[in-house]
C-alpha cells in the first residue's frame, strides 16, 4: 500500500464557504502561495462555475502555483466542466474534481434522478473532465448516507471511464470513526480495480467527528485526506489539516503513512487564514492555539523542564511556534527586519513592500518595548491587505471616555486626498469612532461582525480588530492593528470601507460541495 497520504487543502473552496469567510481574489493567491510553501499536494481553488469572480480566482491560483496540483470543483454537468477545464488551464499541474449525490434522500429529494440517471451522469462527466486533464477527482456526495451496493456500483463505473481519484465525503458528519472505517474497508475491498485509484475522504465536523473519521479512514487504507486549515468549513467545518498532519506524524508506530508537508509552515498558514477570514484561533485549539504548548499547572510545568516529553508529545518549533518570541526593537534595522520575517516564511513581494513595512515596524516599536513574533506577522498582514491607494485613511483621533459621561470622538481623515474632520457621540468610543466616520463616508454598509484579539501578552499588546461590513450583497472584513484598541477598530472600519470603494468583491461562495 502506498505510503504517503496525499494532503487535499480545500481552505480556499469549502473553507470558503464558512458564512462571512469569503475572500477577494488577491486574498485567496496569498492563501494559496503559503499552502505551496506548506508542500500542500492539492489546493482545491474553488468552485470556477459558481461567478466570473470564482473562475478568475482559479485561474490566477493556477497561474501563480508550481508546485502543487490546483483544482476546480465542478458538479456533474458539462457547463460546470468545462467552466473548471478552462480555470485550471495554466496550471502546471491540473485536476478538475467533479462530484453528484448519490444517497436516497439527495437522488429523490434534491436531484430528482434515479440511481440509474445518476450513475448515467458520472460516467457522462468524467468523459467531459478527461478533454481537460488526466487527473479527474469523482465524488460521491453524501456518501455517508448512501447504500454500500450503489456506491460499490457508481464508483465501479466511474473508474472503468476514467476517474483517479475517488473521494467518499461524510458530507454532513453523520458518521462515527468505526462506522466509517468499516465503509471505507469494504469499497477498497469490493469495488473492482480499487488498486487503480487514490482513495480520498472528505468529512465534516456537525458532531465533532471530522478528524477521528478522517483518520479511520487511512486507517482501512485511504491515501488521501480533504481538509483545511484551522478546519475553517461549512456549518461546523471540516477536518483540520494541521491535526490531521501532526497525528499521523506522530502516532508513525499506528500509521503506515506519512505526508510532504512542511509542518513549520503551519503556524503562518494558520495565522493568514484567520487574519483574512476574520475567524479567531480559539486559544485551546489543538496545534495552532495560543495555549496549545502553554503549561500553568506547577506539577506540569516541573515535568516539562526536567524532560520536554512528559507532557509535550511535539515540539511546538516543528508547528511554526518560535521558542524565542522576543525577536526585535526600537533599535534594529532594517535586515534584521527582513531576516526575522524571512526565518517567519513571511513573503515579501518587493523592496517597496519591505520599506513601508519597515517604517510601520519603527512606528510600532516607538509604542511597544517588546515586539513579538505576533506582531510582525499582524503587521505584515495589515500592510499586505491595505489597499494600494487608499481612499479613506486616518490621519489623527480623540476619543473621550469618562463615568458618567457620554463617549465621544473626533476623527480627522483623509477622503480622496482631501481632508475631512468628523465628530459624534456614541455607546462607547468604538461606537463614537464608527458613527463619526460614517458622517463622512455614508457607506450605507451593514456591520455584521466586530471582533477583537489581542496579538501578544501583556498590556501593551496590539490589538487585532475584524470588522465586516456588507452592501448590495458584496461582504468585506476589514483588518486593523495597534498598541490602541480604538484605534485599531477605526483602522478596521477604514480598511472594509477602502475595499468596498475599490470594488474588491468578496467572492460569494454559492454552497455547493462535498
Amino acid at each position: 500500500m502506498n505510503n504517503e497520504l496525499i494532503i487535499f487543502d480545500t481552505t480556499l473552496r469549502d473553507g470558503e464557504q464558512s458564512p462571512g469567510a469569503s475572500m477577494t481574489r488577491d486574498e485567496k493567491v496569498r492563501i494559496a502561495r503559503q499552502l505551496e510553501r506548506m508542500r500542500v499536494n492539492v489546493i482545491e481553488a474553488g468552485f470556477a462555475a459558481a461567478s466570473n469572480g470564482d473562475f478568475e480566482s482559479v485561474r490566477s491560483i493556477a497561474e501563480a502555483i508550481k508546485d502543487s496540483t490546483v483544482c476546480s470543483l465542478a458538479r456533474a454537468n458539462e457547463n460546470d466542466i468545462r467552466r473548471a477545464g478552462e480555470a485550471i488551464k495554466p496550471a502546471a499541474s491540473g485536476r478538475i474534481h467533479t462530484f453528484i449525490a448519490t444517497s436516497p434522500i439527495h437522488m429523490e429529494k434534491k436531484l430528482r434522478m434515479s440511481p440509474d440517471q445518476v450513475v448515467e451522469q458520472a460516467v457522462k462527466a468524467i468523459g467531459w473532465a478527461r478533454e481537460f486533464t488526466d487527473d479527474v477527482e469523482f465524488s460521491a456526495e453524501d456518501a455517508g448516507r448512501s447504500e454500500l451496493d450503489f456506491l460499490c456500483r457508481i464508483f465501479d463505473a466511474v473508474i472503468k471511464a476514467g476517474a483517479t481519484t475517488i473521494n467518499v465525503p461524510d458530507t454532513v458528519g453523520y458518521n462515527l470513526p468505526q462506522q466509517f472505517a468499516s465503509t471505507i474497508g469494504q469499497l477498497i475491498e469490493r469495488v473492482p480495480n480499487s488498486d487503480k485509484v487514490v482513495w480520498s475522504v472528505h468529512c465534516h465536523n456537525d458532531l465533532g467527528l471530522a478528524v477521528a473519521n478522517s483518520l479511520a479512514a487511512v486507517q482501512a487504507g485511504a491515501r488521501q485526506v480533504e481538509c483545511t486549515i484551522n478546519g475553517l468549513g461549512e456549518r461546523a467545518g471540516n477536518a483540520a489539516l494541521e491535526e490531521i498532519v501532526m497525528t499521523v506524524r506522530t502516532r508513525s508506530d499506528i500509521f503506515d503513512c506519512d505526508t510532504r508537508i512542511d509542518t513549520t509552515q503551519i503556524v503562518p498558514a494558520s495565522k493568514l487564514v484567520s487574519g483574512i477570514t476574520g475567524f479567531p484561533v480559539q486559544p485551546n485549539k489543538a496545534i495552532v492555539g495560543a495555549n496549545a504548548f502553554s503549561h500553568e499547572s506547577g506539577i506540569h510545568q516541573d515535568g516539562v523542564l526536567k524532560h520536554r516529553e512528559t507532557y509535550e508529545i511535539m515540539r511546538a518549533e516543528d508547528v511554526g511556534w518560535h521558542a524565542n518570541k522576543l525577536v526585535l526593537g526600537k533599535h534594529s534595522g532594517r535586515n534584521a527586519f527582513r531576516s526575522r520575517l524571512e526565518e517567519l516564511g513571511v513573503a515579501i513581494e518587493s523592496e517597496a513592500h519591505l520599506n513601508t513595512a519597515f517604517a510601520r515596524f519603527k512606528e510600532l516599536a516607538d509604542k511597544k518595548h517588546e515586539i513579538f513574533d505576533e506582531d510582525l506577522q499582524v503587521l505584515m498582514s495589515d500592510e499586505a491587505v491595505t489597499p494600494a491607494s487608499e481612499h479613506f485613511r486616518l490621519i489623527s483621533s480623540c476619543f473621550h471616555s469618562e463615568t458618567g459621561e457620554t463617549p465621544r470622538a473626533k476623527l480627522t481623515l483623509s477622503v480622496g486626498g482631501k481632508e475631512a474632520r468628523a465628530e459624534s457621540d456614541g455607546s462607547g468610543p468604538v461606537d463614537a469612532a464608527f458613527k463619526a466616520i460614517e458622517q463622512v463616508a455614508s457607506s450605507g454598509t451593514d456591520l455584521l461582525l466586530y471582533s477583537v484579539n489581542a496579538i501578544t501578552t501583556g498590556t501593551d499588546a496590539q490589538g487585532e480588530v475584524t470588522v465586516r461590513l456588507a452592501r448590495d450583497g458584496k461582504v468585506v472584513n476589514g483588518q486593523g492593528a495597534d498598541t490602541d484598541i480604538v484605534v485599531a477598530s477605526a483602522k478596521a472600519y477604514l480598511n472594509a470601507l477602502n475595499k468596498l470603494h475599490s470594488n474588491i468583491q468578496k467572492l460569494n461562495p454559492q454552497g455547493q460541495g462535498v
